[in-house]
């Protein structure tokens, strides 16, 4: 593998990309975890079958997945800037891509977007592989020097940089052999409006100082209570007007016109509700209709004006008078 691509071309990367290719990997990880039973569970029975072969599946559990898509990008000259990403349905073990689906999100993505075209694709690991190699090659009929983004989705907290990075293929003479080899190529970060507002509210979302709570979960917390309080409430004026009703607790007029809620309801479904309703709707409309008229009015007048003054000139030059 070459040092660095020397292709000259200038990637800008947005972090809607980065943001899929990890929640494409999340979520990929997550179904292929099984509860510790049937983990224990099967385990027990390998053992029982055959150690090394209970001792190499636990090794594929543990290993983490691989995951699979393109990236959408749009090429501007020199200037290669990757906007968005979607998943593929691709088998490692028998390098089989699904064409089908391929084409068919190839279609859909042209329909709403005319001007993005798929110039690559995305994985997740550590360092490119050589069977990476063969998925490259797999696309380049859609296109001949595709690109490849590799999230490495392993947690380093000393590192500073992005855990991504962006390989060219580029072809070399290997011991007199022509072979393509992945070349690394430099990129920098590239953001619109919307997705700064989204970056930075999934930023102030994360833990703080060791603490699992963040600000949403404060804010859900205080709007749980909130109805949580609310519903007690109600309940403490349900049970009361239920046992008022069934006679346990003396009726108190007081006490039920301070029950505004339950005196209100009744009057939105009322024959006087609704023809009030009407009454301010028709007068609304009314008063929408005469300032209409009035503008047209209004403009007429002004053109008439302006005719009579432009005919009123026309005449004078022409020893005729005007007649409007």
């Amino acid at each position: 593998m070459a040092s660095s691509s020397s292709s000259g071309l200038t990637f800008k990367l947005h972090p809607l990309v980065i943001v899929n290719i990890s929640d494409h990997y999340t979520r990929v990880k997550s179904q292929l975890n099984l509860p510790p039973s049937l983990t224990s569970t099967s385990s027990a029975a390998t053992s029982n079958n055959n150690n090394n072969n209970s001792n190499g599946g636990e090794n594929n559990q543990q290993k983490p997945p691989r995951v699979y898509g393109c990236v959408i990008d749009v090429q501007r000259g020199r200037i290669v800037e990757i906007f968005n990403s979607f998943e593929l349905i691709y088998d490692p073990s028998t390098r089989s891509l699904d064409r089908s689906f391929l084409e068919k999100k190839q279609e859909l993505y042209k329909k709403v977007f005319p001007h993005f075209y798929v110039l690559g694709w995305y994985s997740t690991g550590s360092d490119a592989q050589e069977s990476d190699m063969h998925f490259h090659k797999a696309l380049m009929d859609i296109n001949e020097s595709p690109l490849y983004v590799l999230l490495n989705p392993a947690i380093n907290p000393a590192q500073k940089d992005l855990p991504v990075t962006i390989y060219e293929s580029e072809l070399h003479v290997i011991d007199g052999v022509p072979q393509l080899i992945f070349v690394r190529s430099s990129y920098t970060i590239e953001t619109v409006e919307a997705e700064r507002i989204s970056v930075d509210h999934v930023a102030h979302l994360k833990p703080s100082g060791g603490s699992a709570a963040t600000q949403l979960a404060a804010q859900l917390t205080g709007i749980h209570s909130a109805i949580k309080m609310l519903n007690s409430r109600i309940r403490v004026v349900h049970q009361y007007l239920v046992g008022m009703q069934k006679g346990d607790i003396p009726c108190e007029s007081s006490l039920l016109r301070q029950v505004s809620l339950l005196r209100r309801l009744p009057a939105i479904e009322s024959e006087k509700f609704q023809d009030d309703l009407l009454m301010e709707y028709n007068d609304t409309l009314l008063i929408t209709y005469l300032a209409m008229f009035t503008n047209c009015s209004s403009t007429m007048n002004e053109l008439v004006d302006k005719f009579n003054t432009a005919y009123d000139r026309h005449s004078r030059r022409g020893g005729r008078t005007a007649f409007i």
